[in-house]
């Protein structure tokens, strides 16, 4: 049986490593700020080539803290895409702001500078016809005020940060790299997390990097940010436990999972060269087949940490076929995202419409995800694809 995502393979792979260091947890009695926590900041640092590493309790978590220590709230806009999961979107709005949508690159699938632009403009000029913005009441529309965007790394390819920052730096706003989906991507010579004033990610079990739970993490160079980020992590804390200067959350890593993600980081390395050895399989693959699929571009100097490999059918109609042709042979598919959030119930009291974000939608109906971690080999990719090329659905 083929998996979207092997976790398994993994575990049996470092099984030993992985039991001893949560059984070391289990034992030393230090379940919640462990050592393995402040050990595991230190070696993300590093990692990702920036000062200072505040764990958290899960990706969202990361956004929300980031927010806050940035002191977002109502009557703020926050910039997003739509073609992402809802969390980024939804850390926003949790906090009173206003979440922006700015459409997507129809080829890297990554937020669009030039429409990032736009949208700033348009908002700084409550001017609704230089891009689509809510449908606020024109008192409230002329109140907001750009305060920061969340870029998505989209299926694990780093955006366009150094566009992005020029449009946000000028202006004093802040900008957020979600880098839940691309921890171990490349921008030129910096790691995903590093791209951007702050990097946020996630460390759920599907994740490039995922612990046997919850986690995530925030990322930066700036000192004193990361102290407030410690406050808020932990109820807005101050010189000790009673002692409350804000407000804050329980937003802490559970050190079980800090010992889990420090075993599995030894080999996170191998595991990067091997997910870009499937998805050059993937490519050359169904490149030969001629199946009527788009495969992911990577632009020149960037690397994808494949957090999934999405194709794109030629229409809804064709990827329907597709993914029955594979749910027939037994081959998992996922779509990631079928709705984008401009669409979604959760947002409709923004107004937005269908027809606001043209690129967002129309990959909604066309994208679909193939198996992706590092364990596939080229026997069980040639025969997803001969899957998908056949009428009977009936490869393995």
């Amino acid at each position: 049986m083929v998996q979207f995502i092997d976790l398994k393979t993994q575990y049996e792979g470092i099984q030993e490593e992985v039991e001893a260091a949560v059984l070391k947890v289990l034992r030393g009695g230090n379940y919640i700020m462990g050592p393995e926590v402040a050990e595991l900041e230190e070696a993300l640092s590093r990692y990702v080539g920036v000062a200072h590493t505040v764990s958290c309790a899960s990706g969202t978590d990361a956004l929300v803290m980031a927010l806050m220590a940035k002191g977002v709230g109502p009557g703020d806009a926050v910039f997003a895409p739509p073609f992402t999961f809802v969390a980024t979107a939804e850390a926003a709005a949790t906090l009173g702001a206003v979440p922006v949508f700015v459409d997507v690159d129809p080829v890297t699938f990554n937020i669009d500078p030039a429409a990032f632009e736009r949208a700033v403009r348009a908002v700084e000029e409550a001017d609704p016809s230089l891009h689509p913005l809510p449908r606020l009441g024109s008192d409230e529309l002329a109140k907001l005020t750009p305060k920061g965007l969340i870029a998505v790394d989209l299926f694990g390819l780093p955006a366009d940060y150094e566009a992005l920052n020029a449009v946000a730096a000028p202006r004093g706003m802040f900008v957020i790299e979600d880098a839940a989906q691309s921890f171990g991507g490349r921008a030129g010579n910096r790691r995903a997390g590093s791209l951007a004033e702050i990097g946020c990610t996630s460390f759920f079990p599907a994740k490039p990097l995922g612990c046997y739970g919850d986690g995530g993490a925030i990322f930066s160079d700036d000192a004193e940010f990361a102290d407030l980020l410690r406050s808020i992590r932990v109820h807005g804390q101050g010189s000790h436990k009673y002692e409350n200067v804000r407000l804050g959350l329980t937003g802490r890593l559970d050190t079980v999972q800090a010992a889990v993600l420090l075993t599995k980081l030894r080999v996170f390395d191998a595991e990067m060269d091997a997910r870009q050895r499937v998805a050059g399989l993937y490519e050359r693959i169904i490149g030969e087949s001629a199946l009527p699929v788009e495969t992911p571009r990577i632009p020149r100097g960037y690397l994808s940490a494949w957090a999934q490999y999405s194709v794109l059918a030629r229409d809804g109609a064709e990827r329907e076929r597709l993914v029955a042709r594979l749910g027939q042979a037994g081959i998992p598919t996922a779509i990631y995202y079928p709705r984008p959030l401009h669409l979604q119930p959760v947002f409709a009291p923004l107004g937005y419409r269908e027809g606001d974000f043209p690129v967002s939608e129309a990959l909604a109906g066309r994208i679909f995800s193939l198996p992706m971690h590092p364990y596939l080999d080229e026997t069980t990719i040639r025969a997803i694809v001969a899957a998908m090329a056949s009428e009977g659905g009936n490869a393995r």
